[in-house]
């Protein structure tokens, strides 16, 4: 099992919460880490979508505190809502008796549902994380590029070959539109919302416009909203929010849209080598998206994200809000020769940041004019994650 970085957050926030939601996407391994966690303490799992295991919860209260003294892991916790104000009063109780840490783990693959219905029983009783797939920090050696185009779920990176990889991502799309989505609430037409993801993937990394895509699909402006909104909810679509600053500039103000896994982004455009990827008109923005994901999942908790434009032409990427209001501001380059546009300079002039960064191919540490650095990805990603 690969190491993940969130493991000794979890640890720590079990020795100090009673409740964890450990939140992701599905297949990203939250299962494999809670299950590598219990194995170091008295734990209990019981899996949410086994009509077995939610028949041991016909009176939770009764089993739940019968296995006090244990971690209780609650895999797909969204399944059972109502299991919310049952865990509060057992929490409280707890607390009574000097039990204060470490009675709940609870993993959830709808992140918007789970933080609505814990929010209303258990604030202040539970720590949330989520479970990114795996980044260039955790993959190990010079995997960059083999990340970059199996994307981070475990079972994709990790397959024999780039054939099995995409055979992996394709029905891991397939399960997703057909049974996950679907489970979810109301009906919504699996062809529709593939047809919608492809349409996203090819407009990866550009502002949103849910006009034009209201039109490719026949379908109105505000379904094409809810179903991108589900989408983002289930974590597998990232909304990059513009930074508004009081400037006396006309600032472009649509989000950007990215497929958030790299892996997933090539299934749906059918893009299967790295040599093909190259070819594709897509590598671009696939590569801006990938950066984008990657140094949002390593910076520390709590930073923001966004990106600028003016209607001028001023841009940059990508900026990190770290915590301490420090302003970093990256500009994203996929060749071994980055040259910083002249918009980059603009923006940077108007939001005076902290750091001026170009993300290119190489690994180096490079100094640039105008107080800019160009680095790879691998080292400024380490460089985050050794902030949390």
């Amino acid at each position: 099992m690969l190491k993940r970085r969130i493991e000794s957050q979890i640890k720590a926030d079990l020795q100090a919460q009673p409740a964890v939601a450990l939140l992701g996407p599905r297949q990203v391994g939250k299962t494999t880490l809670a299950l590598a966690l219990g194995q170091t303490t008295p734990s209990i799992y019981l899996d949410l979508e086994n009509p077995a295991n939610r028949d041991k919860l016909a009176d939770p209260a009764l089993y739940l505190q019968a296995h006090q003294d244990k971690l209780v892991i609650l895999d797909e916790i969204q399944n059972v809502p109502q299991i919310f104000s049952t865990l509060r009063g057992l929490i409280d109780k707890g607390r009574r008796k000097g039990q204060t840490s470490g009675r709940f783990l609870l993993l959830g693959s709808a992140s918007i549902e789970l933080l609505r219905q814990s929010s209303e029983s258990l604030a202040g009783r539970i720590a949330y994380r989520e479970l990114a797939p795996i980044d260039v920090t955790e993959a190990g050696g010079d995997k960059r590029d083999v990340l970059w185009v199996r994307g981070g779920f475990p079972e994709s990176f990790l397959a024999n070959g780039d054939a099995r990889s995409l055979d992996w991502r394709r029905d891991f799309l397939r399960t997703y539109l057909t049974r996950d989505i679907p489970a979810l609430g109301p009906r919504i037409p699996a062809e529709t919302l593939r047809r919608l993801w492809t349409m996203l993937a090819h407009a990866q990394g550009t502002q949103l416009n849910a006009s034009r895509l209201a039109a490719g699909l026949s379908i109105s402006s505000p379904a094409v909203a809810r179903y991108i909104d589900l989408l983002v909810d289930l974590l597998l679509v990232r909304r990059l929010l513009p930074f508004h600053a009081n400037l006396r500039k006309r600032l472009i103000k649509s989000p950007k849209i990215y497929v958030r896994d790299s892996g997933v982004l090539h299934a749906l455009l059918a893009i299967p080598t790295l040599e093909a990827l190259y070819d594709h008109p897509t590598a671009g923005p696939s590569w801006e998206g990938f950066v984008v994901e990657t140094l949002i999942n390593c910076a520390p908790a709590w930073t923001n994200a966004f990106y600028y434009r003016t209607t001028g032409g001023a841009e940059i990427d990508l900026l990190l809000e770290l915590p301490g209001a420090k302003l970093w501001a990256i500009e994203i380059k996929r060749s071994l020769s980055p040259k910083v546009a002249r918009g980059f300079h603009a923006a940077c002039d108007d939001l005076k940041p902290q750091r001026r960064l170009v993300i290119y191919a190489g690994n180096e540490r490079v100094p640039l004019p105008h107080h800019v650095e160009a680095v790879g990805l691998q080292p400024l990603a380490g460089e985050l994650a050794a902030m949390t």
